[in-house]
């Protein structure tokens, strides 16, 4: 007998951590919704993926506008009838500038992406997981080494990154009761466009300048992918995964 593929959903697929973790989702055989604002990227992933048609769709999604998400929920239960991962992954960030100086819109930009988008698709994961047959599903919200510790300059950031965390665990406790899962995974210096800078030099605690080391995205979507494939009576709650000489137990 075989197993039934399982139907993942991902935004911010177009690139970095969700790019290297549509393409592990779905050469492991699950069938993978990709949201994100550009369609060109998203089809892109596809196409490099190799996998028929009928195991992927892609749905741009801005994760912060509530029709949006309402609008890809309803969209993978047309097309795949249920959904049994969800990886809140899309995120963004602003220039290291002083915590005085940031503008009050890339603020609002910021939480609204990382925090009220993992939300909103949290909340559409609830009502579709706790009434499709079989019930239940998991959630992944990528969280951050800065959910536990701050750069200088990153208070939007670090603050949503911290709220992600407490989403999480609220999720995962108000999911208990439905057979849904909630884990989150913290990622630190992984080689992507936002990471790999690190490797030029990035601002310290101390004000120095110093370059960092990375390591490659592709453990990251390994470790998204084992979190993805456990049965629902396990879950990861949290996972760390960085680069091993990354300054971060030392961060401060």
């Amino acid at each position: 007998m075989t197993t039934p593929r399982k139907i993942a959903i991902i935004t911010g697929a177009g690139s970095g951590i969700g790019r290297a973790s549509a393409l592990a989702l779905l050469r492991a055989g699950f069938a993978v919704a990709l949201a994100g604002r550009r369609r060109e990227a998203l089809e892109a992933v596809v196409a490099e993926s190799g996998a028929p048609a009928s195991e992927w769709l892609v749905v741009p999604t801005d994760v912060t506008d509530p029709a949006a998400v309402r609008a890809l929920f309803a969209r993978v239960r047309e097309v795949f009838g249920r959904v049994d991962v969800l990886f809140n992954n899309a995120g963004t960030n602003a220039p290291g500038i002083p915590l005085e100086e940031l503008p009050l819109e890339r603020w609002r930009e910021i939480v609204d992406t990382i925090l009220t988008g993992a939300f909103l698709g949290t909340q559409e994961a609830f009502r579709m997981m706790k009434t499709q047959q079989p019930r239940g599903g998991r959630i992944i919200n990528n969280g951050s080494i800065s959910a536990y510790t701050p750069r200088p300059n990153s208070a939007p950031y670090t603050a949503a990154k911290h709220a992600i965390t407490g989403l999480t665990k609220s999720t995962a406790l108000d999911g208990r009761a439905f057979d849904i899962a909630c884990g989150q995974i913290d990622i630190g210096n992984a080689d992507t466009a936002m990471g790999g800078r690190m490797k030029k030099g990035v601002q310290q605690a101390n004000g120095t300048i110093a370059p960092e080391a990375t390591f490659d995205v592709k453990h990251v979507a390994d470790a998204v992918l084992y979190m993805a494939s456990l049965p629902l009576d396990t879950n990861v709650a949290s996972l760390t995964v960085m680069a091993t000489k990354m300054p971060f137990v030392g961060r401060g």
